[in-house]
């Protein structure tokens, strides 16, 4: 089982961006052309990295923070996609097995681009699956298990999100993130409270989905019914309780929306922004422009892009009068 997660320091954070050059990108912000009036939104291009998402940067971070003895049988993880496609990426770009555990729902842009990457893919059933995230392991599979989110080297790089923000948007009110496993968010909170101390992370859920609001208004880990819809990679089940102490602590609220609205927000990025957003990149995105908060000025997180063609055609055809539905 895993230790209690701790926060990164700015050290840290810097020791993975250095990791990181050449394999991560510097993403751009750009101000959100839906906005309503009396917000301003910005959105950081988490979409844009090679893999389509965050997630090379904890991943990246954390294979390259460990030795080629302990990569040399390879390397796996057990995501809903994006996670996999870091290692599936990671491992080509240095001669590496690996191995990708997914759940029987994976979306298929993941399942294609894992293919494309050359990685082994692992079906399995939905709580066969989540048993290898809470553990860590998988018998049967040789390797280096990469945790995107328990890792401080993973955390480390989720880290340089939070110092990138700080940079490109000072004085903002607040962060919003979207809330799977905690990693990103409480990373991008390590570096914010350093360099931004008075802006606010507001962690962004679905309404069908409410771990982190479950567990705070409990003050501790609680199994909650989970719908995530066409959405994947946040809207879990439970907080993972290791995690619990360290996004407790660093996590200032939470914006919980409607699947629609994450539709909507979808649509308007494409259609104003000419941004290509799955549905985990555009919870906090539609957490910002339709959820129930008071902040003025502030960044969400497009953590990905990879979305299913047949998923996204239907949302770009809906109704086009700018109203989440």
């Amino acid at each position: 089982m895993f230790a209690d997660v701790a926060p990164v320091t700015l050290a840290q954070i810097d020791d993975a961006r250095q990791r990181l050059e050449g394999v991560a990108l510097r993403t751009p912000v750009v101000a959100c052309d839906a906005a309503p009036t009396g917000r301003e939104v910005w959105l950081k291009l988490e979409n844009l990295q090679p893999i389509g998402s965050f997630k090379v940067r904890p991943i990246g971070s954390a294979v390259l923070s460990r030795s080629p003895a302990d990569l040399a049988a390879g390397i796996y993880t057990s995501s809903s996609g994006n996670s996999a496609l870091g290692v599936a990426w990671m491992a080509r770009r240095l001669s590496l097995k690996a191995t990708a555990v997914v759940p029987d729902n994976a979306p298929e842009a993941k399942l294609a681009g894992l293919r494309r990457l050359g990685a082994e893919i692992l079906v399995l059933p939905y709580a066969d699956w989540w048993r290898v995230i809470e553990t860590g392991r998988h018998e049967g599979l040789d390797g280096f298990y990469v945790d995107a989110v328990r890792d401080p080297a993973s955390l480390a790089g989720d880290g340089t999100i939070g110092a990138e923000i700080a940079a490109q948007l000072p004085e903002l009110d607040a962060v919003f993130v979207p809330f799977g496993g905690g990693g990103l968010a409480s990373g991008i909170a390590c570096a914010i409270r350093a360099l931004s101390p008075t802006t606010r992370i507001v962690a962004c859920e679905l309404d069908t989905a409410q771990p982190m609001r479950a567990a705070m208004m409990a003050g501790h880990p609680v199994d909650v019914p989970a719908e995530p819809g066409f959405v994947s990679g946040v809207g879990y089940g439970s907080v993972l309780p290791e995690m619990w102490p360290l996004v407790s602590a660093m996590i200032d609220e939470v914006v919980a929306v409607t699947l629609d609205q994450v539709r909507e927000a979808i649509r308007v990025m494409a259609e104003r922004n000419h941004v290509v957003a799955e549905g985990a990149g555009a919870v906090a995105v539609a957490a910002a422009l339709f959820g129930d908060h008071r902040h003025a000025r502030v960044c969400s997180v497009v953590s990905g892009g990879n979305i299913d063609a047949a998923t996204l055609g239907p949302i770009l055809m809906s109704g086009h009068d700018g109203q989440a539905r």
